[in-house]
């Protein structure tokens, strides 16, 4: 628990594989530094991938990922089209979201403090303060405001209000 402006936040119990936690930061360091260092990835030390994340690794270099971002579950972030024989970089905002099983298509910038929503398929650059969803994925709100790795500025009190329920 942490509190803030005289407020008790509570936080909901690690439930599954979330209770291996300390192991699963050992994998994602391993992780990390070999598509940093191996790879040569632009990905920020405070950027955090789910372990089914996918990172092209036909163009690595491409990759760009911004400090305080997350890459949620079976995301894929591309960096090269062997069709029309491209190899783009892709670029991650600060503070970013980018949703479960979401697609970045080769080029596309997310500009900072962006939403990706699962499943939506990223064919333009999304401009800063974005949600995205859909596919192809359309602005469907301009103007957010969200803290490190894309949560919503209220997201802490919504939680703690469902612990208190004894909702989460």
């Amino acid at each position: 628990m942490h509190s803030t402006d005289d407020t008790t936040l509570r936080k909901s119990k690690r439930l599954g594989i979330n209770r291996l936690w300390r192991l699963r930061n050992v994998v994602v360091s391993l992780r990390r530094f070999v598509l940093v260092r191996a790879l040569k990835m632009d990905i920020h030390p405070t950027a955090q991938l789910s372990m089914s994340a996918k990172l092209d690794l036909t163009f690595p270099v491409g990759v760009h990922i911004g400090p305080y971002s997350y890459v949620a579950f079976d995301a894929r972030i591309l960096t090269h089209d062997r069709v029309r024989g491209m190899f783009l970089h892709t670029r991650i905002g600060a503070n970013c979201f980018i949703g479960g099983c979401s697609i970045i298509l080769p080029g596309v910038e997310i500009g900072d403090n962006c939403v990706v929503g699962a499943g939506a398929v990223v064919t333009k650059s999304v401009p800063p303060r974005s949600i995205v969803a859909g596919n192809p994925a359309r602005v469907i709100k301009s103007e957010i405001d969200v803290i490190e790795y894309g949560r919503m500025r209220d997201a802490d009190a919504v939680e703690s209000a469902l612990v208190e329920q004894g909702l989460a």
